[in-house]
């Protein structure tokens, strides 16, 4: 089953610099384009977008314009770029979104898990967001489990456009966290504009416990509630290092779309980020 993945993170630190990451052993150093490329030599991983890496916010329009130079190689295998960007700020958001439009951004995220609350429910923020629908171009949105009610908020403003759930909302898998999360994923799917993207799980168990097993009730449950026909799936690669890794990764996302139909598989593992994206 070839896949496409919607949440490829590159990291060069003679690029851009990256705070969140300080301290995490697992994500130091460079994890470049052909790291990439060779973990998943062989896994059939037909295209990637590349997902904005959370770089520190001077760096966050330098990062866009490096890797646009990158997948500009033909052999990138990169399809589009999902651009960081400010919708709570008015000043300077038209003209980054024009630009990054000119760029074929294939879609925008703004990382909220980080944030106030408050910072997705102000009228600016929404009003911008909905130009981005506007443009035809999706936005990301990533919530802790305890803001997925202000996801629901925002999915219901900006009903006309499409929005992507990051990692699933987040789910604390290590500490066993499940109902209210379940409870809280269940009413944001039923916001039909919200897709639910399959990504990051691995990261958010229990050091040395990733595995299929962990994490099927968390897959079972998104399954349930968006379906095949609202699911992408993405690497959060270098982040799923947390976990045991891409390639671990990736052998769990076989055995999730082996319990599938072939059509079902094929939509969650590309025809909907093809369709959502554009590629």
């Amino acid at each position: 089953m070839e896949l496409i993945d919607t949440h490829q993170h590159l990291v060069y630190r003679d690029q851009a610099s990256y705070g969140w990451a300080k301290g995490i052993e697992a994500l130091s150093g460079n994890f470049t384009l052909d790291d990439y490329k060779n973990l998943t030599k062989g896994f059939d991983i037909k295209g990637t977008l590349f997902m904005e890496t959370g770089v520190d916010d001077p760096d966050y329009k330098n990062e866009a314009n490096f890797v646009k130079s990158l997948m500009d190689n033909p052999n990138s295998g990169i399809k589009g770029l999902i651009v960081s960007i400010r919708p709570e700020e008015d000043n300077g958001f038209d003209p980054w979104l024009e630009e990054t439009i000119e760029m074929k951004a294939a879609g925008y995220r703004r990382i909220l898990h980080t944030m106030p609350d408050e910072t997705s429910q102000s009228l600016t923020f929404r009003n911008n967001v909905k130009k981005i629908g506007a443009a035809g171009k999706p936005f990301d949105i990533c919530y802790l489990p305890t803001q997925l009610k202000i996801a629901s908020e925002l999915a219901k403003e900006c009903d006309q456009m499409d929005l992507v759930l990051n990692h699933c909302g987040v789910p604390s898998i290590a500490a066993g966290e499940i109902d209210q999360w379940g409870k809280d994923i269940k009413s944001l799917s039923e916001c039909p504009n919200v897709t639910c993207k399959l990504s990051g799980l691995m990261a958010y168990c229990a050091p040395e416990t990733s595995s299929y097993e962990t994490i099927k009730p968390y897959v079972d449950h998104v399954l349930e509630c968006f379906g095949p026909d609202r699911m992408v799936w993405g690497s959060d690669w270098p982040v799923v290092n947390l976990g045991k890794g891409i390639q671990e990764w990736i052998n769990v996302t076989h055995t999730i779309l082996g319990n599938l139909s072939d059509d079902e598989a094929k939509k969650v593992a590309s025809s909907n980020a093809e369709r959502i994206y554009k590629i």
